[in-house]
């Protein structure tokens, strides 16, 4: 980007603010261009990542978040980041959340430390050990699987189960 030396401050506001619309509106639209793919374009992610050059992860991030949140309950005010924060809760909580954000101007930052210090919204992660066996050829395949969406074995089969689940629709 080419800036004139004498570019008021108003102005290089004015530029700021439109690249920061730029680049929330693009988070969304890359979501919504993965899960458009989804059923038609099984290799998704890989074209992606080597298209946007972002990670596995967030690429997956941005398609899980749009997923969670259809254009008519995107709030324009506030980032898809904003939107991740909450996407973990009930809907009504994601409202209240959201809502609360968008009044009082919170950050993304100010946005999780208020979710995580409320008595409403405490989340207990825990630790499950499942054991599956599976052969050795399946195992080597879900390895190759995870390596190449940049993420861990569990990880990879964390987002799997995850992905099994909202393909049921089970809530």
């Amino acid at each position: 980007m080419f800036l004139p030396l004498d570019l008021s401050f108003e102005l290089w506001q004015r530029i700021g603010d439109q690249l920061g619309v730029l680049t929330n509106s693009s988070a969304w639209w890359l979501g919504d261009w993965l899960v458009y793919g989804e059923k038609s374009f099984p290799n998704r992610y890989r074209t992606a990542i080597v298209e946007t050059s972002l990670s596995y992860k967030t690429l997956r991030n941005y398609a899980w978040v749009a997923r969670k949140f259809p254009m008519s309950r995107r709030r324009d005010t506030l980032s898809l980041q904003h939107h991740a924060e909450v996407a973990g809760l009930p809907v009504d909580e994601q409202e209240r959340w959201l809502t609360r954000a968008e009044v009082e101007g919170w950050s993304q930052k100010r946005l999780r430390k208020e979710i995580h210090s409320s008595s409403h919204a405490q989340d207990e992660r825990v630790t499950v050990t499942i054991t599956v066996e599976v052969s050795s050829e399946r195992e080597q395949r879900w390895k190759a699987a995870a390596q190449a969406s940049s993420v861990s074995l569990p990880e990879w089969i964390a987002y799997s189960l995850d992905q099994a689940v909202d393909h049921i629709r089970v809530t």
